[in-house]
């Protein structure tokens, strides 16, 4: 076994599970010789932040402390896709302050909504979407880094591996959140597929095919130096 993939699943923070990337997962743990944890995390808005994130958080801790024995591996990559992605990243925080974050070898995060307070310009594009009166409009300030993860402390967090469409509402907010990653001094590699939409690689498309497979061989190549 090369590593475990800590999968976080997409779907606005109030819909969605873990067996909804089970295709996805099947085929990334075949490829790269890996095992698949997906997390089945609490839903909004019955169960609003932070019950998200802190189960996130709990199921990273379980890998760290368990991966060894159950996979015979400590190598840990985590990615999402959309607000999994998001999850993703407010994740890394918490375990950066556990002194747990260097363990993971890198992040994929696939077109993520960064900031759900609707006050920088990438934000205010989606900043009326349903998903974030679910999920967070219980709170005042929603810039709260736990919630909008573009105004958190992001040093000292492991490699990402940023995906977005050219057509993307949250193309803004991705580019903010790699300018943010790159100046709090993290290795960030943006790639921007012409032609596409939010959560394009989900579709059956030469474009998405294209980027799985750029996001496998990412994944392959930090798990590879994490092992060195």
């Amino acid at each position: 076994m090369r590593g475990v993939y800590l999968d976080i699943h997409a779907g606005g923070f109030y819909i969605g599970s873990a067996a909804s990337g089970d295709a996805r997962n099947a085929v990334l743990a075949d490829a790269l010789a890996v095992a698949v944890v997906s997390v089945d995390y609490r839903l909004a808005p019955e169960d609003p932040w932070p019950a998200a994130p802190d189960d996130c958080e709990t199921a990273a801790v379980w890998l760290v402390e368990c991966a060894q024995s159950l996979f015979g591996t400590s190598a840990f990559v985590v990615g999402g896709a959309s607000a999994g992605a998001t999850l993703a990243l407010t994740t890394l925080p918490r375990l950066r302050d556990r002194g747990l974050a260097d363990r993971f070898a890198g992040a994929v995060l696939q077109y993520g909504a960064y900031d759900l307070s609707g006050r920088s310009p990438g934000g205010r594009l989606y900043a009326d979407e349903y998903f974030i009166e679910a999920y967070a409009g219980h709170v005042a300030d929603r810039t709260d880094p736990d919630i909008s993860p573009l105004y958190g402390n992001l040093a000292d967090l492991p490699p990402a591996l940023l995906v977005v469409g050219q057509r993307d509402i949250l193309l803004e907010d991705n580019l903010a959140l790699a300018a943010r990653l790159a100046v709090a001094g993290n290795d960030v590699d943006v790639r921007v597929y012409p032609e596409s939409t939010h959560a394009f690689t989900f579709r059956p498309t030469g474009m998405a095919t294209a980027a799985l497979r750029e996001i496998d061989m990412w994944v392959a190549d930090r798990l590879r130096e994490k092992t060195i």
